[in-house]
């Protein structure tokens, strides 16, 4: 009976996470040195979302309330005509590429964050600082479905109109959360969403932005997770422990070939497609490196599942292009 309850419970928690797996969220939040920042949206869905102009990005300057940010025409910017694919993500860098720049602040973003982006946002900062974010800067992801007279809230990083934010420098890990205690944790950071995250804050956060409920924190300019994000709604729930440590190199894989890499010595590896599909079991050699082999897969998402001694899984996304 107890068995029974537990997997009643599973399937009940694995239906409600999927249920709010239904619009792109903000899954990563790089607030680097100088001009290193980059925002990465997830796609929760299986379905692909074409921003069509729809998508917006509003940043809140040093406690800007929502209606003082947005009737600023510099603080927002369209996300363009881009189309997600389901469990994929995007990567969002500022557009700072001049290498002629040496001086000053306003310098050319690092090469190795210039050669992960998707696309680069704000290169003119009279006409949008949207990216020009610091650690006080509350960001918020929006749509609309009328042609921009009216737009809803699909995330919000940070608080609008956090009148602490005019003179701290970060959100903090501590009661009150203002910067005031404990450590800054949106000034200097990376920080990637928690893989049990299943939607965006669509609500301003009150009485404060609580920045470790949903968000892992990594040191500055740590760009390693951008392209590769765990998220319950591709993985389900018995897989986002993932309590062994794996990696996948070179990814995206754009050769015959990837290498798999686990803390544990890997029994079996089953590859899925973004609908569910097996296409791939190799069973292991009590080894920890295997080799995929990606010649025969189509361009697009996968999931390689990896299963250890002791009934350990752990899951990773692969992109094969």
């Amino acid at each position: 009976m107890k068995k029974l309850l537990l997997s009643v419970f599973a399937l009940c928690s694995f239906a409600a996470a999927h249920a709010q797996c239904n619009d792109i969220f903000i899954s990563e939040y790089d607030e680097g040195t100088y001009n290193n920042k980059a925002l990465e949206l997830y796609n929760p869905t299986n379905h692909t979302i074409a921003f069509n102009n729809n998508y917006r990005m509003v940043r809140y300057n040093n406690g800007t309330t929502a209606a003082a940010g947005e009737a600023n025409p510099q603080a927002m910017i369209s996300l363009g005509t881009h189309v997600m694919q389901p469990y994929s993500t995007w990567v969002i860098v500022i557009d700072r590429r001049d290498t002629t720049i040496t001086s000053g602040t306003d310098v050319v973003v690092a090469a190795g964050l210039r050669a992960i982006a998707d696309t680069f946002l704000c290169n003119n900062y009279n006409t949008s600082y949207t990216m020009n974010f610091n650690g006080n800067d509350a960001i918020s992801v929006q749509k609309t479905a009328d042609g921009g007279a009216t737009w809803s809230y699909v995330d919000i990083f940070g608080m609008m109109g956090d009148a602490a934010m005019v003179t701290a420098s970060s959100w903090s890990d501590q009661f009150p959360y203002d910067g005031s205690v404990g450590a800054w944790w949106t000034l200097n950071h990376t920080l990637v969403r928690k893989a049990s995250v299943t939607q965006g804050v669509t609500v301003n956060p009150s009485p404060e932005f609580i920045v470790t409920a949903e968000y892992d924190s990594l040191p500055e300019n740590t760009w390693t997770n951008l392209h590769i994000h765990n998220c319950v709604c591709a993985t389900g729930i018995n897989e986002v422990a993932n309590t062994v440590s794996m990696n996948v190199y070179p990814n995206p894989a754009n050769s015959n070939y990837t290498m798999l890499s686990a803390g544990e010595a890997i029994e079996k590896v089953e590859v899925y497609n973004v609908i569910g599909d097996n296409v791939m079991t190799k069973v292991g050699n009590k080894n920890t490196k295997m080799v995929i082999e990606t010649a025969a897969l189509t361009k697009g998402i996968y999931f390689v599942k990896a299963y250890f001694a002791n009934n350990k899984v752990t899951t990773v996304k692969l992109s094969v292009q």
